[in-house]
């Protein structure tokens, strides 16, 4: 036993030499590695489970994306509280806890990542948001409010700013009613439009998207669409229900876009 406490013990102490939360470095890389040659990309997520906030295979399929297109990620999540906490084995909130959007964002950055309103557009060539309902619930407000939400500020801010600078935008799953709320006339996709027997259970969205002044173009989920006039680059997700390979792929079309926009 004495053995295992030793062992357990110099574990931890290793552990507490990592990077804090709140990152101090300007562009602190996902991994601590040197800066890499290619676009530099702040991936911007909303907690840490699909119901209340990233859906991590989508945050996870971006970075091994980013990864093999040689990109430089840095991590941001507004540091608020979420809107809720969901119970992931019963898809209930538990009424009695409370979390935070950065440090449970932590979680997937392997705890680098930095505070959303520092993010700077001059430091990076592209933005891009996963998906899940944090997008929906702590960056914005559309679960509760649909068509007549708000974004938070800084999430509105930077599409802005990205968007002015005429750097491309990427987003998934339900995480484009963000781009169709800040950037009026934007085009973007969340799949079909009809729920086609339960495969796009959330189709509705797209009306939702249309109402906010936005153009919706519909998409398989293995495909991505392009607004070349504003940047903005979007894939289904898991808007649909399908095998992950497909989800995987429907986001690798995605950055693989969004990363040819940065070289033009």
């Amino acid at each position: 036993m004495a053995a295992v406490r030793t062992l357990v013990a110099s574990r931890l102490r290793a552990a507490s030499a990592f990077a804090p939360l709140h990152a101090s470095t300007p562009r602190a890389a996902l991994h601590g590695s040197a800066p890499r040659p290619g676009a530099r990309v702040a991936l911007v997520l909303s907690g840490c489970g699909v119901y209340d906030g990233t859906e991590l295979h989508e945050a996870s399929a971006v970075l091994v994306h980013l990864s093999r297109g040689g990109a430089e990620v840095q991590i941001f999540a507004p540091d608020i509280p979420q809107m809720h906490v969901v119970d992931h084995t019963k898809g209930q909130p538990s009424e009695s806890e409370t979390r935070n959007v950065l440090t449970e964002s932590a979680r997937i950055a392997r705890g680098k990542i930095t505070d959303l309103a520092r993010l700077s557009v001059a430091n990076h060539d592209a933005a891009i948001f996963p998906g899940g309902f944090g997008a929906a619930k702590n960056l914005s407000t559309f679960a509760a409010d649909g068509k007549d939400c708000k974004v938070h500020g800084d999430v509105e801010r930077v599409l802005k700013e990205f968007h002015a600078a005429g750097k491309p935008i990427g987003l998934c799953c339900i995480a484009p009613v963000l781009a169709a709320k800040v950037l009026r006339g934007v085009e973007v996709t969340v799949g079909h439009e009809q729920e086609e027997g339960g495969r796009w259970p959330y189709a509705g969205t797209a009306a939702a998207i249309k109402a906010l002044g936005a153009k919706h173009c519909v998409k398989g989920v293995t495909e991505a669409h392009v607004d070349q006039k504003n940047k903005v680059v979007t894939t289904p997700a898991f808007m649909c229900e399908t095998e992950l390979h497909h989800i995987h792929d429907g986001i690798g079309a995605m950055v693989k876009k969004v990363l040819e926009l940065c070289r033009k």
